[in-house]
Protein backbone atom coordinates (compact mmCIF):
# COMPACT_ATOMS: atom_id res chain seq x y z
CA UNK A 1 0.00 0.00 0.00
CA UNK A 2 1.79 3.42 -0.89
CA UNK A 3 -0.90 5.97 -0.18
CA UNK A 4 -0.57 7.23 3.01
CA UNK A 5 -4.32 7.97 3.22
CA UNK A 6 -5.18 4.61 2.35
CA UNK A 7 -2.70 3.01 4.92
CA UNK A 8 -4.46 6.09 7.89
CA UNK A 9 -8.04 4.40 6.41
CA UNK A 10 -7.55 0.79 6.62
CA UNK A 11 -5.71 1.52 10.26
CA UNK A 12 -8.22 4.31 11.35
CA UNK A 13 -10.91 1.46 10.84
CA UNK A 14 -9.27 -1.37 12.50
CA UNK A 15 -9.05 1.24 15.56
CA UNK A 16 -12.90 2.35 15.66
CA UNK A 17 -13.48 -0.86 15.92
CA UNK A 18 -10.60 -2.22 18.31
CA UNK A 19 -10.44 0.71 20.86
CA UNK A 20 -14.09 0.83 22.46
CA UNK A 21 -13.67 -3.02 23.01
CA UNK A 22 -9.63 -2.69 24.27
CA UNK A 23 -10.76 -0.03 27.01
CA UNK A 24 -13.77 -1.88 27.76
CA UNK A 25 -11.37 -4.82 29.08
CA UNK A 26 -8.87 -2.03 30.42
CA UNK A 27 -11.43 -1.00 32.54
CA UNK A 28 -13.27 -3.97 33.70
CA UNK A 29 -10.08 -5.73 34.55
CA UNK A 30 -9.15 -2.46 36.87
CA UNK A 31 -5.65 -1.73 34.95
CA UNK A 32 -7.12 1.43 33.24
CA UNK A 33 -4.24 3.90 34.39
CA UNK A 34 -4.73 7.78 34.07
CA UNK A 35 -2.95 8.63 30.57
CA UNK A 36 -2.09 11.98 29.74
CA UNK A 37 -3.73 12.94 26.68
CA UNK A 38 -2.01 12.80 23.55
CA UNK A 39 -2.01 15.33 20.40
CA UNK A 40 -1.90 12.06 18.32
CA UNK A 41 -4.64 9.66 18.29
CA UNK A 42 -4.36 5.92 18.56
CA UNK A 43 -4.58 5.40 14.40
CA UNK A 44 -2.24 8.58 13.79
CA UNK A 45 0.58 6.87 15.75
CA UNK A 46 -0.18 3.38 14.17
CA UNK A 47 0.33 4.99 11.22
CA UNK A 48 3.38 6.83 11.76
CA UNK A 49 4.56 3.45 13.24
CA UNK A 50 3.94 1.28 9.87
CA UNK A 51 4.94 4.09 7.50
CA UNK A 52 8.34 4.21 9.07
CA UNK A 53 8.79 0.47 8.44
CA UNK A 54 7.40 1.23 4.69
CA UNK A 55 9.45 3.79 3.83
CA UNK A 56 12.83 1.65 4.67
CA UNK A 57 14.35 3.82 7.33
CA UNK A 58 16.84 2.41 9.78
CA UNK A 59 16.14 4.67 12.48
CA UNK A 60 12.88 6.36 14.09
CA UNK A 61 14.90 9.46 14.83
CA UNK A 62 15.90 10.12 11.26
CA UNK A 63 12.27 9.40 9.91
CA UNK A 64 10.59 11.65 12.79
CA UNK A 65 13.31 14.36 12.19
CA UNK A 66 13.73 14.64 8.85
CA UNK A 67 10.83 12.58 7.15
CA UNK A 68 8.01 13.50 9.43
CA UNK A 69 8.71 16.53 10.95
CA UNK A 70 9.04 18.37 7.52
CA UNK A 71 6.96 16.85 4.78
CA UNK A 72 3.89 15.24 6.99
CA UNK A 73 2.79 18.36 8.90
CA UNK A 74 -0.15 18.89 7.15
CA UNK A 75 -1.57 15.60 7.68
CA UNK A 76 -0.13 15.06 11.69
CA UNK A 77 -0.82 18.19 12.49
CA UNK A 78 -0.49 17.27 16.12
CA UNK A 79 2.90 16.02 16.17
CA UNK A 80 4.86 16.34 19.15
CA UNK A 81 8.13 16.76 19.96
CA UNK A 82 10.86 13.78 18.95
CA UNK A 83 11.07 12.78 22.60
CA UNK A 84 7.39 13.18 23.15
CA UNK A 85 6.43 10.77 19.92
CA UNK A 86 8.82 8.13 21.88
CA UNK A 87 6.65 8.10 25.03
CA UNK A 88 3.65 7.53 23.52
CA UNK A 89 4.66 4.52 20.43
CA UNK A 90 4.03 2.07 23.72
CA UNK A 91 0.51 2.65 23.09
CA UNK A 92 0.39 1.16 20.10
CA UNK A 93 2.36 -2.18 20.41
CA UNK A 94 -1.02 -4.06 21.57
CA UNK A 95 -3.19 -2.67 19.01
CA UNK A 96 -0.47 -3.17 16.19
CA UNK A 97 -0.82 -7.20 17.32
CA UNK A 98 -4.18 -6.99 17.16
CA UNK A 99 -3.62 -5.72 13.63
CA UNK A 100 -1.35 -8.35 12.54
CA UNK A 101 -3.71 -10.83 13.45
CA UNK A 102 -6.43 -9.49 11.23
CA UNK A 103 -4.18 -8.68 7.95
CA UNK A 104 -2.08 -11.31 8.37
CA UNK A 105 -1.85 -14.72 5.87
CA UNK A 106 -4.15 -17.48 5.50
CA UNK A 107 -3.43 -20.76 6.41
CA UNK A 108 -3.53 -23.08 2.72
CA UNK A 109 -2.47 -25.87 4.45
CA UNK A 110 1.30 -25.80 3.48
CA UNK A 111 3.34 -23.58 6.26
CA UNK A 112 6.52 -23.62 6.86
CA UNK A 113 8.23 -22.78 10.18
CA UNK A 114 12.01 -21.51 11.26
CA UNK A 115 13.98 -19.12 13.33
CA UNK A 116 16.80 -16.27 13.22
CA UNK A 117 18.73 -15.07 15.71
CA UNK A 118 18.08 -11.71 16.79
CA UNK A 119 21.41 -10.31 18.14
CA UNK A 120 21.49 -7.50 20.45
CA UNK A 121 25.10 -6.66 20.79
CA UNK A 122 28.51 -8.02 19.46
CA UNK A 123 29.73 -11.23 22.08
CA UNK A 124 33.05 -9.21 23.06
CA UNK A 125 30.09 -6.52 24.59
CA UNK A 126 28.10 -9.31 26.48
CA UNK A 127 28.88 -8.48 29.98
CA UNK A 128 28.33 -4.68 29.29
CA UNK A 129 24.64 -4.98 27.66
CA UNK A 130 22.15 -3.73 29.44
CA UNK A 131 19.20 -3.00 27.30
CA UNK A 132 17.66 -6.46 26.80
CA UNK A 133 19.46 -7.85 30.26
CA UNK A 134 15.82 -9.15 31.50
CA UNK A 135 15.35 -10.97 27.93
CA UNK A 136 18.23 -11.78 26.09
CA UNK A 137 20.04 -15.30 26.47
CA UNK A 138 23.19 -16.94 25.06
CA UNK A 139 22.12 -19.05 22.05
CA UNK A 140 23.49 -20.66 19.18
CA UNK A 141 22.48 -20.68 15.63
CA UNK A 142 23.59 -22.35 12.34
CA UNK A 143 26.45 -19.46 12.44
CA UNK A 144 27.67 -20.21 15.85
CA UNK A 145 27.20 -18.33 18.86
CA UNK A 146 25.40 -15.35 19.90
CA UNK A 147 23.73 -12.97 22.73
CA UNK A 148 20.11 -11.65 21.82
CA UNK A 149 16.79 -13.21 21.10
CA UNK A 150 15.34 -15.45 18.68
CA UNK A 151 12.38 -15.00 16.13
CA UNK A 152 10.51 -17.98 15.37
CA UNK A 153 8.17 -17.62 12.30
CA UNK A 154 4.92 -19.95 10.21
CA UNK A 155 4.88 -18.63 6.90
CA UNK A 156 2.83 -20.04 3.82
CA UNK A 157 4.11 -20.72 0.44
CA UNK A 158 3.23 -17.35 -0.46
CA UNK A 159 5.53 -16.00 2.01
CA UNK A 160 2.64 -14.56 3.54
CA UNK A 161 3.29 -14.47 7.52
CA UNK A 162 1.24 -16.60 9.38
CA UNK A 163 2.66 -16.58 13.40
CA UNK A 164 4.96 -14.94 14.73
CA UNK A 165 6.65 -15.38 18.41
CA UNK A 166 10.17 -14.27 20.05
CA UNK A 167 11.97 -15.77 22.63
CA UNK A 168 14.72 -15.22 24.38
CA UNK A 169 17.81 -16.99 22.80
CA UNK A 170 18.12 -20.04 24.43
CA UNK A 171 14.79 -21.38 23.84
CA UNK A 172 14.63 -25.13 21.40
CA UNK A 173 13.65 -24.02 18.46
CA UNK A 174 10.74 -26.85 18.97
CA UNK A 175 9.13 -25.26 21.77
CA UNK A 176 7.17 -22.51 19.87
CA UNK A 177 5.94 -24.82 17.40
CA UNK A 178 2.56 -24.49 19.18
CA UNK A 179 1.91 -21.60 19.36
CA UNK A 180 3.13 -21.16 15.84
CA UNK A 181 0.67 -23.72 14.29
CA UNK A 182 -2.47 -22.53 16.11
CA UNK A 183 -6.07 -22.88 14.23
CA UNK A 184 -3.47 -24.25 11.30
CA UNK A 185 -4.14 -27.64 9.14
CA UNK A 186 -2.37 -29.72 6.57
CA UNK A 187 1.27 -29.52 6.57
CA UNK A 188 4.66 -28.22 8.15
CA UNK A 189 7.89 -27.85 6.96
CA UNK A 190 10.95 -27.48 9.26
CA UNK A 191 14.04 -28.33 9.07
CA UNK A 192 16.19 -30.73 10.86
CA UNK A 193 16.42 -28.88 13.87
CA UNK A 194 12.84 -29.83 14.60
CA UNK A 195 12.83 -33.65 14.57
CA UNK A 196 11.18 -35.03 17.75
CA UNK A 197 8.92 -37.67 18.41
CA UNK A 198 7.26 -35.44 20.76
CA UNK A 199 6.41 -33.23 18.32
CA UNK A 200 5.41 -35.16 15.63
CA UNK A 201 2.67 -36.65 17.91
CA UNK A 202 1.55 -33.15 19.20
CA UNK A 203 1.14 -31.91 15.74
CA UNK A 204 -0.61 -35.52 14.57
CA UNK A 205 -3.19 -34.36 17.82
CA UNK A 206 -4.07 -31.36 15.92
CA UNK A 207 -4.52 -33.03 12.39
CA UNK A 208 -1.07 -31.53 11.19
CA UNK A 209 2.13 -33.68 9.69
CA UNK A 210 5.31 -32.66 10.19
CA UNK A 211 7.67 -32.94 7.25
CA UNK A 212 11.46 -32.90 7.77
CA UNK A 213 14.45 -34.27 6.37
CA UNK A 214 16.31 -36.87 9.06
CA UNK A 215 19.51 -36.59 10.58
CA UNK A 216 22.17 -39.22 9.51
CA UNK A 217 21.34 -41.62 12.31
CA UNK A 218 18.21 -42.34 11.77
CA UNK A 219 15.87 -44.38 9.70
CA UNK A 220 15.48 -42.98 6.22
CA UNK A 221 11.74 -41.90 5.25
CA UNK A 222 10.46 -41.99 2.23
CA UNK A 223 8.74 -38.35 0.95
CA UNK A 224 6.57 -38.31 -1.98
CA UNK A 225 8.23 -35.61 -4.99
CA UNK A 226 5.68 -33.15 -3.45
CA UNK A 227 7.29 -33.18 -0.04
CA UNK A 228 10.60 -33.32 -1.24
CA UNK A 229 9.81 -29.95 -3.54
CA UNK A 230 8.42 -28.17 -0.78
CA UNK A 231 11.68 -28.93 1.39
CA UNK A 232 13.67 -27.61 -0.99
CA UNK A 233 11.16 -24.63 -1.10
CA UNK A 234 12.25 -23.47 2.50
CA UNK A 235 14.53 -21.20 1.47
CA UNK A 236 11.47 -18.75 0.93
CA UNK A 237 11.56 -17.87 4.54
CA UNK A 238 15.06 -16.97 4.79
CA UNK A 239 13.63 -14.15 2.35
CA UNK A 240 10.94 -13.53 4.93
CA UNK A 241 13.40 -13.16 7.44
CA UNK A 242 15.68 -10.72 5.15
CA UNK A 243 13.07 -8.52 4.86
CA UNK A 244 11.98 -8.47 8.79
CA UNK A 245 15.66 -8.23 10.32
CA UNK A 246 17.19 -5.84 7.51
CA UNK A 247 14.44 -4.15 5.68
CA UNK A 248 12.14 -3.87 8.44
CA UNK A 249 14.19 -3.61 11.37
CA UNK A 250 12.67 -2.35 14.65
CA UNK A 251 15.09 -0.07 15.62
CA UNK A 252 13.23 2.98 16.66
CA UNK A 253 12.55 0.73 19.81
CA UNK A 254 15.71 1.71 20.74
CA UNK A 255 15.27 5.40 20.45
Amino acid sequence: MDSLTELFCLIDDFCQTFEPEWERHLLADGLKKRRRAASLSLSELMTLAVLFHQLRYRHFKSFYLSYAVRFLRADFPGLPSYHRCLELMPRCVVPLSALFAQVKGRCTGITIVDSSPLAVCDNLRISRHRVFIKVAARGKSSTGWFYGLKLHVAINHHGELLSIKVTPGNVDDRKPVAFLCRGLFGKVYADIGYVARWLVDLLRARQLELITKVRKNMKPIQHTPFDQALLKRRSLIETVFDELKNLWSPSFLQG
